[in-house]
């Protein structure tokens, strides 16, 4: 492995540990900082802005607003239909004031999250193996890293977000935990294992996709996709916990 490719890596697993265990409000600056450092180690490596994606502005504006618009209609469906309505259950969001989810919403997932993994797993991994692995493995191994990336937020995920951790690892989203569960898993690592493993699969399958649309049009098409796939969550989040209320007047009398 060149060692630029390991400077990445170091980069990379730098970040991933800061923002998720160590300062997470400190997300943005800290990924503002990995990204110009991934940047300047592709560029010393000769690599070309076109190279890492950066082209193609308005067809991935035009691509990537058409897909955000698409992931807003089916939160909204996901949202409106009492069955998958839990999946949008997630204390992150929840647990959070008016304040602290529109900073999330418009700075902790654009600066802190979109920005470094765009640019980091669509733009710098992929056109830097690229130079020494033929094309398709260089894309698959950048997928697979950014499926190993989302190890530590799928541990959170599966404490906050129960609902969707049972369908990430497969099940059935409104299973509860109970005696048959319990007899089903030995441990609850066990469970948490699965989470996590259902996690990097799909994510890794989401590394393909938005590579796809990173070779069509450029690397804002996805940054466009993944930014309305995360901010839009909260929104949804706060929408679901709303409808699942009681209204005032809802409550039977007693007789």
């Amino acid at each position: 492995m060149k060692p630029a490719t390991v400077a990445c890596l170091g980069v990379l697993t730098a970040a991933n540990v800061l923002n998720n265990r160590v300062a997470r409000r400190w997300a943005p600056l800290t990924s503002a900082a990995a990204t110009g450092t991934l940047l300047l180690i592709v560029r010393g490596e000769g690599l070309t802005w076109r190279e890492l994606g950066f082209r193609r502005a308005r067809a991935g504006a035009v691509t990537g607003g058409a897909l955000a618009a698409g992931v807003a209609a089916v939160y909204a469906a996901g949202v409106a239909h009492p069955r998958t309505r839990a999946l949008f259950h997630d204390e992150r969001a929840l647990a959070l004031s008016r304040r602290r989810v529109l900073e999330e919403a418009l700075v902790q997932v654009p600066f802190g999250t979109v920005l470094l993994e765009e640019v980091g797993f669509r733009g710098a991994l992929p056109a830097l193996l690229g130079r020494s692995l033929p094309p398709r493995t260089a894309v698959a191994a950048s997928a697979a890293l950014f499926g190993l990336w989302h190890v530590l937020p799928a541990m959170d995920m599966a404490r906050a977000n129960p609902a969707l951790g049972r369908l990430t690892a497969g099940e059935t989203p409104g299973e509860a935990a109970g005696p048959m569960k319990t007899a089903r898993l030995e441990t609850a690592r066990l469970e948490t294992a699965r989470l996590v493993a259902g996690t990097v699969t799909s994510t890794a399958v989401a590394g393909l996709v938005f590579h796809g649309l990173r070779h069509r049009a450029g690397l804002l098409a996805p940054a466009l996709l993944h930014l309305a796939t995360n901010s839009l969550g909260y929104a949804a989040a706060r929408v679901a916990r709303r409808l699942d209320q009681p209204s005032p007047g809802s409550a039977k009398p007693v007789r």
